[in-house]
């Protein structure tokens, strides 16, 4: 999909020659004396049209417009959450004709959000998968021209938009691919794929995870007859004195549940399980179309869960990287050991911050459904970042406690720790473990098992969060130091 941003007013836009023109017209929009500003003045009037968020209003070869159809769509006082809701419902409702050139006029000056909201929602509702579809037809907008009062005012939301596009749909594609076309191997490829320019890649194959000592995450592996993959991405857009940012991914490409199985209604959607994996690959995917000035470190520990007869057992106590011992007592909380090796690596960066992102826990979805994910982070200063990047990108998280008591579930007789601690604040808990392997920097982990699917009819990957982080990563490239950033005020934890 091609994107293009104009300076256009509704004069202009009804000149504008393209197959479908969305009109997003909020309350109390200025109208002139041109064929569009009419119509649209009569519609009001008449009651035909109200300029409620998702109200439409359609019309075909209609005088004194270029384009053969036109959707009026309210957007109520002009809030992206209102923006995008009505090119969301406008989209829909042009995109299953011959429509391949789009024109969304904003009919009022809008901020960055808004832009970025038209963007998103218009890629969103055009978006088809048809990897292993071979007969499937694809996407048919392939154009978006958006028209704003002001394009050179509105140029760098605009493109920062265009490249979320280019990241939330490569997150989606290795989201939704089948569990055997998106193996710890195909994920390798994948990051491999993206080492250009800025972008560096390595894959550690077994033998070198060894060497490194990372048993937690070879536990959960030895179960597979698929080699694990190790993945590391570097992103070098600002100077070396600029310390990263660290995401780390979680890579189950298919989560049985191990010997813990999981029942079989709806196990399919475990190939979901690396959509933490998938939204590392989707922002440097972003990163290389918008090449801000950050360093950024991607990891990605990638395998699958199975039940073989060398799998992990419920009890087993196996050594991680950091060099505390875990107790095993549920194969099916494999999320956990393969990130906390991760987080562990992820130290020798010296990193400004860490985010780990990983389908973790059922418990998040009880607590949050699938607006929000939820944002652990004893540091005030990431937490309050990560929720004002999410805020804008319309991307939401919401932050969750990390009180010192939660963690006492974690203990054992037999190892340092514990991998689950019952199903009373089961996210939380998981987040307490995880925060055990992160103490040398700041860090925050944010649980996406509610908000990077959907099931259902609309069954599929939704991309989440590469909006959120890429909003966060374009922040710190405007307020970026030279040198390593003076750690906030963190919490007190177990």
């Amino acid at each position: 999909m091609d994107f293009e941003l104009k300076t256009l007013d509704l004069a202009g836009a009804a000149a504008e020659k393209c197959d479908a023109l969305i009109v997003v017209v909020p309350e109390g929009a200025k109208l002139g004396k041109d064929p569009l500003s009419s119509l649209l003045a009569h519609a009001l009037k008449a009651g035909d049209f109200e300029p409620k968020a998702g109200k439409l209003l359609q019309s075909y070869r209609t005088a004194g417009i270029a384009a053969p159809r036109l959707v009026l769509a309210g957007a109520g006082e002009g809030a992206a959450t209102e923006v995008r809701s009505a090119v969301l419902a406008a989209a829909n409702a042009v995109k299953a004709g011959p429509v391949k050139r789009v024109l969304v006029c904003l009919a009022a000056p809008v901020r960055d959000d808004a832009v970025r909201a038209c963007v998103l929602a218009a890629a969103d509702a055009s978006y088809v998968y048809t990897t292993t579809k071979p007969k499937a037809e694809g996407r048919r907008i392939q154009r978006l021209v958006v028209g704003v009062s002001d394009a050179a005012a509105a140029r760098s939301a605009f493109a920062e938009a265009v490249a979320a596009v280019r990241g939330i749909e490569t997150a989606k594609e290795w989201g939704n691919r089948p569990p055997n076309h998106a193996t710890p191997t195909h994920l390798g490829q994948a990051a491999k794929a993206l080492a250009k320019g800025a972008i560096k890649c390595q894959v550690l194959g077994p033998a070198e995870v060894a060497r490194l000592g990372m048993g937690a995450f070879m536990a959960v592996a030895q179960g597979s007859h698929e080699a694990l993959r190790f993945i590391v991405l570097r992103y070098d857009g600002a100077p070396k004195t600029q310390a990263p940012t660290v995401l780390v991914g979680k890579g189950i490409t298919f989560d049985t549940g191990g010997i813990s199985i999981k029942p079989a209604g709806e196990m399919d959607e475990m190939k979901f399980d690396m959509c933490g994996a998938a939204s590392v690959l989707g922002v440097f995917r972003a990163l290389a179309e918008l090449k801000p000035s950050v360093n950024v470190v991607g990891l990605i520990p990638s395998c699958e869960n199975m039940p073989d007869g060398r799998a992990v057992k419920p009890g087993d106590v196996v050594t991680s990287m950091s060099g505390q011992t875990i107790e095993i007592l549920n194969t099916d909380a494999e999320g956990r050991l393969i990130l906390c090796d991760a987080l562990t690596y992820a130290e020798r960066f010296k990193p400004a911050a860490v985010i780990d992102i990983a389908t973790l826990t059922g418990a998040c979805v009880i607590a949050l459904g699938g607006v929000r994910s939820g944002m652990f982070s004893p540091d005030d200063a990431l937490a309050g970042a990560l929720q004002a990047a999410g805020d804008q990108a319309q991307d939401l998280c919401w932050r969750m406690p990390l009180d010192a008591e939660y963690a006492e579930g974690l203990k054992t007789h037999f190892a340092d720790v514990a991998n689950v601690a019952g199903r009373a604040g089961g996210a939380i808990t998981a987040a307490k473990f995880l925060q055990r392997f992160s103490q040398a920097y700041p860090w925050a982990h944010l649980d996406i098992a509610g908000t990077a699917w959907k099931s259902g009819g609309a069954k599929g990957a939704t991309g989440r969060p590469v909006g959120l982080l890429l909003r966060y990563l374009a922040a710190q490239s405007v307020a970026a130091p030279a040198a390593k950033p003076v750690r906030s005020t963190r919490r007190k934890s177990a």
